[in-house]
């Protein structure tokens, strides 16, 4: 009995810090509540890849400060709902819960209400993202489509498509633009 009472916890511990797609969830890495929200319409059927353009981390502890700190940027200095992107993937190739699915984030204007925002901790005009990092964001798009949060048919663009910014970053830009969902032609969206 003390076995299965065990079992329960680590299971019970380890969905606290996972939420879908295998997404370490905001209240694990420390995130605060949103101050207001506005439900993402689904399912969404473009993504928009970014970069932070801040230190890259590579520790779990150096990943969860950064993603404090770009939550208190956005919402004490911008005053945003909460972190702007949807989700964030760092050095240790785990993807943080940002707004996430459900959520309209505050990424990329014009394109909130109909994208999900996914950023690339650091900066990529100077490095490539590692195999784990891209691998971690492939697995979250394939997630989403499973789970009807991204049309089986959705696009990736980069955000210096639709918004005037050296974001991804020019080696993360030429990684992501290899994908099969890549859009080249942004006029109609």
């Amino acid at each position: 009995m003390k076995f299965v009472y065990i079992i329960f916890i680590l299971f019970a511990s380890w969905r606290s810090v996972r939420t879908d797609c295998g997404v370490v969830a905001k209240r694990a890495w420390g995130g605060l509540s949103p101050v207001h929200v506005e439900y993402l319409p689904r399912p969404v059927s473009l993504v928009i890849i970014q970069h932070t353009v801040t230190p890259f981390c590579e520790t779990d502890r150096q990943c969860v400060a950064i993603m404090r700190s770009l939550q208190d940027n956005h919402m004490d200095n911008l005053k945003y709902w909460d972190i702007g992107m949807n989700f964030v993937v760092g050095g240790n190739g785990k993807i943080y819960e940002g707004s996430g699915w459900l959520h309209v984030g505050a990424h990329t204007i014009g394109y909130n209400r109909k994208s999900i925002g996914i950023s690339f901790i650091g900066n990529y005009n100077n490095k490539e993202a590692s195999n784990r990092q891209l691998e971690a964001v492939r697995s979250l798009l394939s997630c989403g489509v499973r789970q009807g949060h991204l049309a089986s048919n959705y696009h990736v663009v980069g955000h210096k498509q639709v918004l005037a910014t050296e974001s991804p970053g020019r080696y993360l830009y030429n990684q992501i633009r290899r994908w099969p969902e890549w859009l080249e032609n942004t006029d109609n969206l």
